[in-house]
């Protein structure tokens, strides 16, 4: 009875050995990934109305492993986010592009939230800005 109980007490232990080196090497394998933004606030400053308000704000992965935007959202539906779908490699660039309606007249400050598998997620961008009517046409003189 004593052999089989030492016979197990020695199984478990190896067991219990194995798994913890087994644990270490797969969280190596599970390299993080780190998001670094070059920039996380745009001001477009004055723009007018109905122009262009789009700004693409440019990260790069500076982890181990493989870095994976899962998602992007924004305080309201008047900005709009587009980002870099496919997984970012160690060391390698993507984007999120953030487009704001230039319809709604008056200041604005706007956050989007980045959530990915980085270890720093989520991580938040800014824009802000003022829209301001369009200028008036020169109307052709009548005659």
């Amino acid at each position: 009875m004593k052999k089989v109980f030492l016979t197990l007490i020695a199984v478990a232990a190896i067991l219990q050995t194995g798994c913890s080196q087994t644990t270490a090497q797969s969280a190596d394998a599970k390299a993080t990934a780190v998001i670094t933004f070059t920039e996380t606030e745009h001001d477009f400053g004055t723009i007018e109305q109905g122009s262009d308000a789009t700004f693409a704000f440019e990260f790069k992965n500076t982890g181990k492993g493989d870095l994976i935007v899962s998602n992007c959202q924004s305080t309201c539906g008047c900005t709009i986010p587009l980002w870099t779908k496919e997984p970012v490699a160690k060391n390698k660039k993507g984007e999120v592009k953030v487009k704001y309606n230039t319809n709604n007249l008056g200041s604005f400050g706007k956050s989007i939230t980045v959530t990915c598998n980085a270890t720093n997620s989520p991580v938040i961008i800014k824009i802000k800005g003022t829209v301001q009517p369009k200028a008036a046409e020169a109307q052709p003189e009548k005659k």
